[in-house]
């Protein structure tokens, strides 16, 4: 196995103890990155290293299966239900947050969309579906079809959102005109279609999909960006800043900046907490005020953290953007910061 180090020969099973993915990569976004001017940047999204081996943590980090309520298809937050509609992807991210199904024959992936169409219908304070996977993007606009036969009826769903990272690995699937059908028949069924894109670093941008990010956009598709701070990639807030503020040149909201998660084989990644928040801080000191829409979250099993600041009593506060209990939104709370700590586990309460 070629690991960005050096080659290597390793058994199916020291794969398997150190839950190390396959390699997988897309030609175009090979190319991209290779042509860019960030290659020894980007490489560690797609390559495998050998730091994977010696990075501890957990298959689960956010509470995902205890918040499932069907195979496929979770219900943590109150308005949100997420719908995992598969368990490939165009290309492997080293540091997925779900290694534990993708690339694998997962039983963890919806089958009975009547069934989680059902619960959904009693179910009137969700008003969204997130459909993601995997990438859901990888599967044929027929089955994505499917999917909406089951969920545009529901009155009170608003809106559909797709989580992607296809733009950066395929931007050719949005060639596809039966896609653009999928998402007038969204708009048609009085929902709003929203593409969440998953661009981590400016280099990811290409020509190709920023045309097609234009297009979407002329069709009447929202689209927003997540990004994930990874350590040797874009702990960087000039190079955050530079992606923010291309993502909005082109009508993409940046919307979350992930604090890494400690999953095992891909801990390595994860900054300090308080390095987050000296880019996070030097990332709104580049912008202008427009630009400014994306918030530093840490996705923990008690709810997504927005992290504030360490202060002057050496306490990290933060608070709760979301949480399974409605009455905790917006709650600030803080804990003792200790040097180096990376994740709220790390830090004692109270």
């Amino acid at each position: 196995m070629n690991f960005i180090e050096r080659p290597c020969v390793v058994t199916e099973e020291e794969l398997q103890a150190s839950s190390i993915m396959r390699y997988h990569v897309t030609k175009s976004y090979r190319e991209q990155i290779t042509n860019s001017a960030y290659y020894e940047q980007l490489k560690y999204i797609v390559e495998p290293s050998f730091r994977e081996f010696e990075s501890p943590g957990k298959l689960d980090t956010s509470g995902e299966l205890d918040n499932t309520v069907f195979p496929g298809f979770q219900h943590k937050y109150a308005k949100t239900g997420l719908l995992l509609a598969t368990d490939r992807c165009a290309s492997y991210c080293r540091y997925c947050l779900r290694k534990r199904l993708v690339g694998k024959k997962s039983d963890e992936i919806a089958e009975d969309f009547a069934q989680i169409a059902q619960y959904i219908r009693g179910h009137p304070e969700m008003t969204n579906v997130l459909v993601t996977g995997g990438d859901p993007l990888v599967l044929s606009t027929a089955k994505l079809d499917k999917m909406l036969d089951h969920l545009l009826p529901i009155p009170h769903l608003d809106s559909i959102r797709f989580g992607t990272k296809i733009l950066a690995y395929q931007p050719k699937r949005f060639e596809d005109p039966a896609l653009s059908a999928l998402f007038h028949r969204i708009d048609e069924a009085g929902k709003a279609a929203v593409i969440v894109t998953h661009f981590d670093h400016i280099g990811e941008i290409s020509v190709d999909a920023e045309h097609k990010i234009r297009s979407l956009r002329a069709q009447g598709v929202q689209l927003m960006n997540q990004t994930v701070l990874l350590a040797k990639v874009n702990d960087d807030p000039e190079i955050l800043a530079a992606t923010f503020a291309k993502c909005h040149q082109i009508g993409v909201r940046p919307y979350y900046l992930f604090q890494a998660r400690p999953v095992k084989g891909a801990s390595h990644f994860q900054v300090s907490l308080r390095r987050g928040i000296e880019i996070a801080h030097g990332i709104n000191q580049r912008l202008s005020g427009i630009q400014k829409t994306f918030k530093y979250i840490m996705s923990h099993h008690t709810g997504k953290i927005e992290i504030l600041d360490i202060g002057a009593d050496g306490r990290l506060y933060m608070r709760y953007h979301q949480n399974k209990d409605s009455e905790k939104i917006g709650t600030v709370f803080s804990r003792t910061y200790f040097e180096g700590a990376r994740w709220l586990d790390d830090l004692p309460e109270g």
